[in-house]
C-alpha cells in the first residue's frame, strides 16, 4: 500500500516536457521507471497486490495532472491506483508523510523537502506498531473513499 499526499514532487524532465505541451511517452526511455514497471509486473504475477492512493488538492496541480497522464502505464503493469481530492478527506487521520506499507508489517516513510526533492536519509523504515496502525487506517480510509484510476478525470 502506498499513500501519496503531495501536490508536486521532485523536478522531472518528462514532467517539464508534458507541461510544455508534449504528449510523447518520454518515460518509455526512463530506465528507473521501466524497472519499476517490471517490478510491478513480477510482483503482481506472484499474486501480490500493489495499491497506490493519491490525495491531492483541487483544482489539481500540473504535476498531479501529469501523474494521472502517466499512471496508465502503472495500471497496465498491475498497480491498482485510486484518487481522492483532499476536500473529501475531512475526518481521516493522516501521518505527516507519504509512505509504503509492506507485508502489513513494515512502513517505509518518505521524507521529502518542501520543494519535493529528496535529501540523504529521505527514507525511514519502521515496524513501530503505532505508526503502522496510523498508516494502515489512513490508507484504508482513503481507499474506501477514493475514485479508481479509470473513473477519475482531472479537471
Amino acid at each position: 500500500m502506498h499513500l501519496e499526499m503531495r501536490d508536486a514532487y521532485m523536478p522531472d524532465p518528462a514532467f517539464d516536457a508534458w507541461r510544455d505541451g508534449s504528449r510523447e511517452d518520454l518515460l518509455a526511455q526512463d530506465e528507473d521507471f521501466q524497472a519499476w514497471l517490471n517490478l510491478v509486473r513480477e510482483t503482481t504475477a506472484r499474486g501480490v497486490a500493489i495499491r497506490r492512493a493519491r490525495v491531492f488538492c483541487t483544482p489539481e496541480s500540473d504535476y498531479i495532472r501529469w501523474e494521472h497522464f502517466i499512471s496508465g502505464a502503472n495500471v497496465s503493469a498491475g498497480e491498482d491506483i485510486r484518487w481522492l481530492s483532499r476536500r473529501n478527506t475531512t475526518g481521516i487521520g493522516f501521518p505527516g508523510n507519504d509512505f509504503w506499507i509492506f507485508d502489513d508489517s513494515q512502513v517505509l516513510v518518505q521524507h521529502f523537502a518542501g520543494d519535493g526533492t529528496i535529501k540523504p536519509e529521505w527514507r525511514e523504515l519502521t515496524t513501530d506498531p503505532v505508526v503502522l496502525d496510523l498508516c494502515r487506517s489512513s490508507f484504508k480510509a482513503v481507499w474506501a473513499r477514493a475514485i479508481p484510476h479509470a473513473d477519475y478525470k482531472p479537471s
